[in-house]
C-alpha cells in the first residue's frame, strides 16, 4: 500500500490587512479555537500562528480531505465564531 503525506502552508490575512487581531491574548483565543475546531473535524493542524493581520497555517492533508474543504472548516468557521463571540469592536473579516 502506497503512503502519501501532503503538508500544505496556509496564510490568511484579514481584509485590507485591518489589525483586528491586535492583542497577543485574542491571538492565543483564536489560534486555540482554531486547533480545537480542526481536532474535532479530523484535521491535522501542525502549527498555527500569526500577527494583527494575519496567520499561518501548516495542515497535513488526510486522504479523503481536499484543499477547499479543509480551509472551508477552518477559515470560514473561525470567522463566524470571533464575530458570534464578539471578540473585535468592528466586524471581523
Amino acid at each position: 500500500m502506497p503512503f502519501t503525506k501532503v503538508y500544505i502552508h496556509c496564510v490568511w490575512s484579514t481584509k485590507n490587512r485591518f489589525p483586528f487581531l491586535n492583542s497577543i491574548d485574542l491571538r492565543q483565543k483564536v489560534w486555540q479555537h482554531i486547533k480545537e475546531n480542526a481536532l474535532k473535524k479530523d484535521i491535522y493542524l501542525d502549527f498555527i500562528n500569526g500577527y494583527t493581520d494575519h496567520f499561518h497555517c501548516l495542515i497535513s492533508l488526510g486522504t479523503d480531505q481536499t484543499i477547499q474543504k479543509t480551509i472551508q472548516l477552518l477559515k470560514g468557521e473561525s470567522s463566524y465564531w470571533i464575530n458570534k463571540n464578539q471578540l473585535t469592536i468592528d466586524k471581523f473579516e
